[in-house]
């Protein structure tokens, strides 16, 4: 059995009008979710292994937030040029492009291939992948060439809404 863990960036900020698209940082909000997100995602089962990330500054510094907030351990991950997309069929094929010898894979990219990605793969809906969200699935295949439409179960789906307080 493989799993997906996919990790939506956390919140970028816009302050600066002029920065490319790949180049906006994090605001604070975002890096208070990686804070709060780092020990939910865990305890939800992600092994926070393989990891690959989008090259983009906003993904790497979730990646890299969550890693600071991880005490036990430091965490490795490649940054994948093809992971800077919008586009679930990208993203599909960057998959079957994995080693069946990974069998868990953790994915920090962006919307809205990761929403798209879990509407069309998996056996539930959601409204969005929030920024910092984190959503797990678990194939009922044993290769990655597999995936396709509702080959996969949601098996966990988590916000930074349910962790932060409300203000």
């Amino acid at each position: 059995m493989k799993k997906l863990h996919l990790i939506r960036h956390a919140k970028s900020s816009w302050r600066n009008a002029y920065l490319a698209d790949i180049d906006r940082p994090l605001n604070e909000r975002g890096v208070r979710s990686c804070q709060v997100m780092a020990a939910q995602i865990v305890k939800a089962g992600c092994p926070l292994e393989n990891i690959f990330c989008s090259p983009a500054v906003r993904a790497q510094s979730t990646i890299e937030h969550i890693n600071e907030a991880i005490v036990d351990r430091a965490l490795i991950w490649t940054t994948e040029r093809r992971l800077y997309t919008l586009d679930v069929r990208d993203l599909l094929n960057w998959c079957h492009e994995l080693d069946d010898g990974l069998t868990e894979v953790t994915v920090v990219g962006h919307n809205n291939a990761l929403t798209d990605f879990v509407n069309s793969m998996s056996d539930r809906t959601i409204e969005n992948l929030p920024t910092c969200g984190y959503a797990q699935l678990t194939l009922r295949e044993k290769d990655w060439r597999s995936l396709s439409p509702n080959s996969v179960r949601l098996t966990n789906f988590l916000k930074p809404k349910m962790f932060l307080p409300q203000k």
